[in-house]
């Protein structure tokens, strides 16, 4: 009978825990211009939808990372 000594991994080490994360290798402005656009990839509030009857429901300028590349 032998006890497995691996140490278990907890289930939050595996994920990124912040949506700000990325590389160090890249110039300063172009980071500060994928900070703003990471910021701005957000759904459209729910006072909004309620305050418009949900005519308004999406964003323009949502995008998915795989999908669509950045216009900048």
């Amino acid at each position: 009978m032998q006890s497995d000594h691996r140490p278990k991994r907890d289930i939050l080490d595996s994920r990124i825990t912040e949506v700000n994360v990325m590389a160090r290798n890249k110039p300063f402005a172009k980071k500060q211009r994928l900070q703003k656009v990471t910021k701005q990839n957000r759904r459209v509030p729910v006072w909004v939808m309620l305050r418009t009857n949900r005519k308004v429901n999406t964003h323009p300028k949502r995008h998915m990372w795989r999908r669509s590349k950045l216009q900048r």
